[in-house]
């Protein structure tokens, strides 16, 4: 598969892959992570976010992983990272996403950020 074939990405989707761009994670703390990418606009509940990452597996953007070295103790739980396709394609729609801003901000959307075309 392409990156390319995956964009426009689902904001959830994006958000998800954006939290594992800086390394592994498990799933609460990509619920936190995307929590705090999204300035508490976007949560995550648990059901919705295995849902997307069984998904997000079978697409090739993420792999389940092994804990990290610096994980506190026996881990249970199910770590998570992000792939080549996943980098490339989180990238892609991260570009998308800022050339819609860039047009949003020449027609005064997002107030106080007016800027030439």
């Amino acid at each position: 598969m392409d990156a390319t074939e995956l964009i426009p990405m689902n904001p959830r989707d994006y958000l998800i892959l954006f939290s594992l761009t800086e390394g592994e994670r498990h799933g609460y703390g990509i619920v936190k992570e995307v929590e705090e990418d999204s300035a508490g606009q976007v949560r995550i509940d648990p059901a919705n976010l295995y849902r997307a990452v069984r998904r997000m597996i079978s697409t090739g953007v993420v792999e389940e992983c092994e804990a990290p070295p610096d994980a506190d103790g026996p881990d249970r739980r199910k770590y998570y990272r992000i792939t080549d396709l996943g980098r490339e394609a989180v990238r892609l729609e991260a570009a998308r996403l800022a050339e819609l801003t860039r047009a949003a901000r020449a027609r005064d959307l997002i107030p106080g950020t007016r800027q030439g075309v």
